[in-house]
């Protein structure tokens, strides 16, 4: 095979991979764990973040397994369709960014929100070809431009433009999932692309695109943990050790991204630059969802609704489990 062929060979297995992609005082006044109603949790997760980390160290399995907690974990290839999952009731947990939640509530997905990790900005960006000439998001009026849509970048996608004093109709913003985009963007079909790890560590060390502009300042990108609301009610004891636990694997990850970057490596089928770069700007630690955290999801939601991506406006704070007194 030439090394032509070959880098197009390289470059179709790296989006294969990518498209499959698309995280002690919390257990404290829960009922204990021989309390608890479910004797398997069903787990679902994308390829990449926290929950691949976990899965991969194994340490969930251990902290469940002498009380008889088996634990069932199902990929998915995006947030959408693990939260379809977690709707119809094939999985109890999952992982997804901040818009998915807001599509599927609104969609009548009953759903809650359980835990989330701290922001990660810089996880997405605008990005341009490696020799456009273009230095800010204002230069790209009258520009086409491509990103996922109703996706978490969506909403950076809206900030930056009101940053840059352009209104939403002054691009061309054309609506592609990652794999079609990344191949428009080598084509030199786009002038810009706006995308979120490890798609964005992929283009920035497989083809050199440049970042013309991240989230800092303009947007926060959680990743939230969330439960089906009857699974929720239902086994709060499981549900605060797995955040435990995840709260634990992201502290160790913080001080080892080395492997990390080898785990997300060895689980996902990515080469190791391309999930080091990632690793190393990823967000680590897990927390209660606060009501400043649903407040920011409020106004993601609301302007979703304003641009009619949504069928209707919501309320987020619906889809916080209420606290018993």
């Amino acid at each position: 095979m030439s090394d032509h062929n070959e880098k197009h060979a390289a470059r179709r297995r790296t989006l294969a991979y990518l498209s499959a992609a698309g995280l002690g005082a919390l257990t404290a006044g829960l009922p204990t764990l021989a309390a608890a109603q479910s004797k398997v949790l069903r787990i679902g997760y994308q390829k990449y973040g926290t929950l691949v980390i976990l899965k991969g160290r194994g340490t969930l399995e251990k902290r469940f397994a002498s009380e008889g907690i088996e634990i069932k974990w199902t990929e998915f290839t995006a947030g959408p369709a693990l939260l379809e999952g977690l709707n119809v009731g094939s999985i109890d947990f999952g992982v997804a960014g901040e818009a998915p939640p807001i599509f599927a509530q609104a969609a009548g997905a009953d759903l809650v929100y359980v835990g989330n990790e701290p922001p990660s900005p810089t996880s997405e960006a605008i990005i341009v070809p490696k020799n456009s000439t273009i230095k800010t998001v204002a230069e790209l009026k009258g520009k086409k431009v491509a990103l996922n849509r109703g996706s978490n970048v969506h909403y950076l996608w809206v900030k930056a433009l009101e940053r840059a004093g352009l209104e939403y109709k002054d691009v061309q913003t054309l609506f592609l999932a990652p794999a079609d985009a990344r191949a428009a963007f080598e084509r030199g079909s786009l002038d810009a692309w706006v995308i979120w790890d490890p798609f964005l560590a992929a283009a920035e060390k497989q083809i050199g695109a440049r970042v013309l502009e991240d989230g800092t300042g303009l947007v926060a990108n959680h990743q939230f943990f969330l439960a089906s609301r009857s699974y929720a009610e239902k086994n709060p004891r499981l549900l605060a050790i797995l955040l435990e636990e995840l709260d634990k694997i992201d502290q160790w990850g913080a001080r080892n991204l080395k492997e990390v970057a080898t785990i997300l490596a060895e689980q996902t089928g990515l080469d190791y630059p391309t999930v080091e770069l990632a690793a190393k700007r990823y967000s680590y630690g897990v927390k209660p969802v606060s009501p400043q955290v649903i407040a920011e999801q409020q106004k993601i939601a609301d302007v979703f609704a304003d641009l009619k991506l949504i069928p209707k406006k919501i309320n987020v704070r619906d889809a916080v489990l209420a606290t018993k007194p």
